[in-house]
């Protein structure tokens, strides 16, 4: 059993110029298509299951009234048949039946538990559904899809039924968060954005008449080719006048300029209603103009527009304050319409990390009686001989991580700690080294003001000593490294800093990953997925398998590279967890208390289990290697090679 959710949709700027931009596989002259399209906090929850048949059924009160329990075989004449039919489900059957057809899956049993998203109310609720049975079949049959293509089955199926959708509308695929499409012909581009601050949107469904099949057919007159004045006219609003618009709203959301981007959304209307709303008689649009100039509004808000195909569909805004939002969505509640809020939240970059060090180091006895591991010395690249936190703790700095947690087994050894980093050296000892010594002494000082101490008091497992920094962590973002374990880059980009900038475009989970031989899988954890990006840098986990044979993970765990070749990853040791990861590994230790065991082992690799199944996983391909300092040969080999210059052709 697998819990999904799939979110709505909703357009901020950029609306038909998905379907505009296809038209240059005929005209070149016409400018691609351009949208800014973020999922909201109302969606679909499901739980899915294989099954011998394709079925969907509903324990989600908010539909009673307009759901009927649905099956049938996994026939493709079958499904066909439903898809052209018109019905509730056509849509999932339309999904179904290419998913029958490409890749021969059986059934799958959806189970809605609750449906937050309003219907009809053009936040693409049939194109979250279409998501939804994608992401069910991909996820139950291993089909290793990505997310664009998860997307792009979720399109082909609703065009299998009579229905005509954009290219929006199934940009819910990529969550709660916002997204620049690009449509130019047939390619599809889709590129996270940056939110500097909070935005306040607002967007209510009017309750009043649309007809957006009648817009469609009246807007398409105008392509390939425009005729008159006015073709051309739409032809520049849906192309380089829009480019322009989404140019700024990008600019304005990255920069913080809230005023700004309210008044480019009044803007985008009023070229929408000069230059496209004439083309069609069902855009005429009395009251999404008449709650856009709604006087009791305007105080609230710092702009409006219309909402996807338009006409009077929904309205959003962009409220002026958190206060305000909430007051807009009462004030459209009580004039009959039905309001929802959305909240935009910057991705936050990641300011903190964490550093398991509890560990005795048993496999380094007796050397740890005297020296913790992570304090033994280990020759640079520079020519200075640096201890193991060191060398992690810059590559944390270097990185831009501003706080930094040390997860300790007693409070004894944080003597240890102090001493290094926060007890100058005498005078006498000062003199005697280089500048270049005495520099990196004033930054050994400056490094220990950033560190935090706490302490596994219990020997609980590595998911337990991670959770001790649970409070340090709060509700950001983190950055978690092992303590045996130093990264060196082969790029100008520490490994950290690769990794917090993947998450920034992701705002994902994220572990790293580094390809090891298929002779070697079997004493790894190894990970399996689909690449996000051409570059094959991230990788969309959908499989963790502890330690497989070599035979099972060629013959399914095997990740292809550019030249169409397996290859099989394992982690790198560098992770960025998010604070679901916090509540998984707090409900593991009180599940693990409430059944009595009190001595039970928490994993790590559990709870990232249990938040990828539900939230997604991404694995990062590093430039660089890791040295595991946790074994004698291992630590030989580090000392041998870690002071080594790359040569030109490894870089």
């Amino acid at each position: 059993m697998i819990k999904l959710f799939v979110p709505g949709r909703l357009c901020l700027f950029g609306e038909h110029t998905d379907w505009a931009g296809h038209y240059r596989t005929m005209n070149a002259d016409i400018a691609p298509g351009a949208a800014i399209v973020t999922g909201i906090e109302q969606g679909i929850y499901a739980e899915v299951e294989k099954s011998s048949i394709f079925e969907l059924y509903s324990s989600a009160p908010e539909i009673n009234d307009v759901w009927q329990d649905f099956s049938c075989r996994m026939d493709e004449s079958e499904l066909k048949r439903i898809a052209k039919s018109g019905s509730f489900f056509c849509y999932c059957a339309g999904v179904a039946s290419y998913m029958l057809e490409w890749y021969k899956v059986g059934g799958v049993r959806i189970r809605i538990t609750s449906m937050t998203l309003p219907m009809k109310s053009g936040l693409s609720s049939s194109a979250a559904i279409c998501v939804l049975v994608a992401r069910a079949f991909n996820l139950l049959y291993n089909l290793n899809l990505n997310t664009l293509g998860e997307m792009n089955i979720a399109y082909l199926g609703e065009l299998r039924t009579s229905s005509r959708c954009g290219r929006l509308d199934q940009a819910c695929a990529f969550g709660v968060k916002p997204n620049l499409m690009t449509f130019d012909g047939d390619e599809i581009e889709v590129r996270s954005l940056n939110v500097k601050k909070h935005l306040y949107w607002v967007f209510a469904d009017l309750c009043a008449e649309k007809d957006t099949i009648r817009i469609l057919s009246d807007l398409n007159k105008a392509y390939p080719f425009p005729n008159s004045e006015a073709e051309r006219a739409e032809h520049e609003a849906l192309g380089a006048k829009n480019l322009e618009i989404v140019d700024h709203a990008i600019r304005y959301m990255a920069e913080g300029k809230v005023e700004e981007l309210g008044a480019l959304m009044t803007e985008a209307e009023t070229m929408f209603d000069a230059f496209v709303a004439p083309m069609s008689p069902a855009l005429w649009s009395p009251k999404l103009h008449s709650v856009l100039q709604d006087p009791n509004i305007q105080p609230m808000v710092w702009g409006g527009k219309g909402v996807g195909s338009h006409g009077d569909g929904s309205v959003q805004f962009l409220a002026r304050s958190e206060g305000d939002q909430q007051r807009l969505v009462e004030y459209l509640n009580a004039q009959g319409m039905k309001a929802y809020t959305l909240t935009l939240k910057p991705v936050h970059t990641v300011r903190r990390a964490i550093i398991p060090v509890a560990g005795f180091g048993t496999r380094l006895y007796p050397a740890t009686r005297a020296l913790k591991k992570d304090f033994f010395p280990i020759p640079c690249p520079d020519g200075m001989v640096r201890p193991v936190i060191l060398i992690l703790l810059e590559e944390l700095v270097k990185s831009g991580i501003e706080e930094i947690c040390l997860v300790l087994g007693s409070e004894e050894e944080r003597q240890q700690y102090a001493d290094y980093f926060e007890r100058p050296l005498s005078d006498e000892h000062l003199r005697k080294l280089s500048p270049e010594a005495q520099e990196m002494e004033t930054h050994i000082l400056d490094i220990g003001k950033r560190l935090h101490y706490v302490y596994q008091h219990e020997k609980r497992g590595f998911g337990h000593a991670v959770y001790q920094a649970a409070q340090f962590a709060g509700n950001e973002p983190v950055m978690l490294l092992l303590g045996d374990t130093i990264y060196r880059s082969e790029s100008n980009k520490p490994c950290a800093l690769q990794m917090v900038e993947e998450y920034e475009r992701y705002n994902a989970l994220m572990v790293s990953i580094h390809p090891v031989p298929l002779a070697e899988v079997s004493h790894y954890g190894i990970l399996h997925g689909i690449w996000e990006d051409k570059s094959h840098t991230v990788l969309n986990v959908s499989t963790m398998y502890e330690k497989p044979k070599a035979s099972y993970a060629e013959e399914f765990l095997g990740v292809r590279n550019n030249n169409g070749d397996k290859e099989f990853y394992s982690v790198f040791g560098q992770y960025i967890l998010t604070p679901e990861v916090f509540s998984q590994l707090h409900e593991d230790i009180m599940k693990a208390d409430a059944e009595g065991d009190h001595t039970r082992e928490i994993e790590l690799t559990s709870a990232l289990e249990a938040v990828r199944q539900r939230s997604g996983m991404m694995g990062v391909r590093l430039r660089g290697r890791m040295y595991d300092m946790g074994n004698p040969h291992a630590l030989v080999k580090t000392v041998q090679e870690y002071s080594t210059p790359f040569s030109s052709d490894e870089q």
